[in-house]
């Protein structure tokens, strides 16, 4: 079976200097899949038994665990029925079937979509893959601030995207056991805040609508087993707004040529958009994906505008 790749841990000197802090990208859109989630995925299926294995793996997905699933099952010859919200990009859905996966569009959510995964999963035995609320999921995740902290080891700060939590859970956990005085913040989108509002005592509910052009970090509520890791070990949280996050997909279109996802672009956003308080000088941001539905490109390019208009992007210098 193939390993997932060692990433890139790059600097950007524009944003260095728009930001006044060293920033290293942790370029996780350059992973197979295009995005970490490979790596959750990978790991709790080589965990799974043989028996586990026989029944077939079905899961929910926004689109990016999907792939990562839908690879790590064909890499063991294991049937793989995903469960996506009808409203998951094209490209995700395409990249997912070309697997081998049986790809089922349910709902409008990830959460509609989960419901129905776990409806199939009792119908028929097969084994659930959880997108981020799983022990060895989260763990995969965990590897990316071991990296990390190999590629750059005096890092103060790492930034990261959060949806259910899975990502956030297992980069907090690998970083504070190895490295208890590195800062663990997560970036959630306005759109979808369900565990920014839990961490931070404005609400511990089940969020009846969420909406974000960061669709791979739109999730509902907060994981059960993912949201006391974060409560114990992450050390703060922010929100950027879809104008913030288009403004961050144009900044790393135009600037880094690199195209990235809407979740894929939170943790920069909030570097870009002053989100992030304190003096933190060397901060890691993981761009977690760049699965990009290009025919949303121009709609990101006017929301990014929207945000600035004082100072277009393609000014910067």
């Amino acid at each position: 079976m193939h390993d997932v790749h060692r990433t890139p841990l790059k600097q950007s000197k524009t944003l260095n200097r728009l930001t006044g802090r060293q920033v290293y990208l942790k370029m996780e859109n350059l992973q197979r899949t295009g995005s970490f989630k490979l790596r959750g995925a990978l790991n709790k299926i080589c965990s799974l038994t043989e028996e586990e294995a026989e029944r077939g793996i079905v899961c929910a997905s926004a689109g990016n665990h999907a792939q990562g699933v839908a690879l790590a099952a064909s890499e063991r010859s294991i049937t793989a029925k995903i469960f996506m919200p009808k409203k998951t990009p094209q490209a995700k859905v395409d990249a997912t079937k070309s697997y081998g996966a049986e790809i089922k569009l349910t709902g409008e959510t990830y959460q509609e979509a989960y419901t129905a995964a776990s409806e199939d999963m009792l119908a028929n035995g097969s084994t659930f893959v959880h997108a981020f609320d799983d022990e060895k999921v989260m763990a995969g995740q965990g590897t990316i601030a071991l990296e990390m902290m190999q590629q750059c080891p005096d890092l103060d700060t790492i930034i990261v995207p959060v949806g259910g939590g899975g990502l956030i859970s297992g980069i907090a956990v690998a970083a504070k056991t190895f490295h208890p005085h590195l800062k663990v913040i997560g970036v959630q989108s306005t759109g979808a805040p369900a565990t920014y509002n839990q961490f931070t005592g404005k609400n511990t509910g089940y969020l009846n609508q969420v909406k974000s052009i960061a669709d791979g970090i739109v999730v509902k509520k907060p994981g059960k087993r993912t949201y006391p890791i974060i409560e114990q070990f992450v050390d703060e949280m922010v929100t950027v707004s879809d104008e913030e996050i288009a403004y961050a997909i144009m900044f790393m279109l135009e600037r880094e040529k690199t195209l990235v996802e809407g979740a894929g672009a939170v943790a920069v956003a909030s570097l870009l958009c002053n989100k992030i308080s304190g003096k933190r000088e060397k901060v890691g941001c993981i761009v977690s994906g760049g699965n990009v539905d290009l025919s949303k490109l121009d709609h990101y390019r006017k929301l990014s505008h929207r945000y600035n208009d004082d100072r277009p992007l393609t000014s910067m210098s």
